[in-house]
């Protein structure tokens, strides 16, 4: 990251450091009942089975970073896609039954170049190709595939692909790698899906510190004061280049 290497280069006072380490942290808080309520667990990474932490789970709160949950252990099982923001009753607004609540979760990387996908027609990477790269509402109406797409190959780039078009349906999180039968990986005869989109959405959400923190970093080491400026230069750099992409939310 620019910032951090001219900091890293130029600044020598710690709280700019502790600062720009808490802004790029990820983070996702899991609580036992609705509302926030009962214990909680913190995460920060992957996490493939929460039953060590929690004896269940009614609400989350996202600090940072993109997410997917799953409501079972491993990975596995229906899957939801989870941006910054709070989710006090999850299980009613995503239409989960009462025991269908999330036992794993995995954090989505950032990705800041190239998108692309090449789908298959047919399992096993048979059939019709495309390479896609960009979102597609639907693959019947833009590539005439009455049937949707059985394998894909992805790239470059995270994705959320859908069972219906229009980003309808239940949904999966794709990350680079090769995905020869969706019917063997999901456990479901004839699985396929008809429209996929990208996910844009930065990890990075907090905020700078405020000026009255550079300023106290400043007074602790008069050297700091040039580069708290080139770092804020950078900041607004860094984050003008930021995409932000559609909702990618269930619909």
């Amino acid at each position: 990251m620019i910032a951090l290497d001219l900091y890293e280069q130029e600044a020598h006072s710690g709280v700019w450091q502790d600062a720009l380490s808490k802004s790029f942290m990820v983070k996702i808080i899991f609580y036992e009942e609705r509302n926030f309520g009962g214990r909680s667990y913190e995460c920060s990474g992957d996490c493939p089975d929460m039953s060590p932490y929690l004896n269940r789970c009614y609400s989350c709160r996202v600090e940072n970073g993109c997410w997917m949950v799953y409501d079972q252990t491993n990975y596995m099982g229906n899957q939801y896609f989870l941006r910054r923001g709070d989710y006090p009753d999850y299980m009613n607004m995503w239409g989960w039954g009462m025991n269908n609540w999330i036992r794993s979760c995995r954090m989505i990387p950032m990705h800041r170049g190239s998108y692309r996908m090449r789908m298959y027609e047919r399992e096993n990477f048979m059939g019709q190709m495309m390479d896609v790269t960009d979102d597609c509402e639907s693959i019947m109406d833009r590539y005439r595939w009455s049937g949707g797409c059985m394998s894909c190959h992805v790239m470059d780039g995270h994705w959320l692909v859908y069972e219906y078009p229009h980003y309808k349906g239940r949904m999966w999180y794709f990350r680079p790698g090769e995905y020869r039968s969706f019917r063997e990986m999901m456990g479901s005869g004839g699985m396929r899906f008809m429209s996929m989109r990208r996910i844009m959405d930065s990890c990075v959400y907090a905020a700078l510190p405020s000026m009255s923190l550079a300023d106290s970093a400043a007074r602790a080491k008069p050297s700091a004061i040039k580069a708290s400026s080139r770092l804020l230069l950078a900041w607004k750099t860094f984050s003008s280049c930021s995409l932000r992409g559609p909702n990618t939310g269930g619909d």
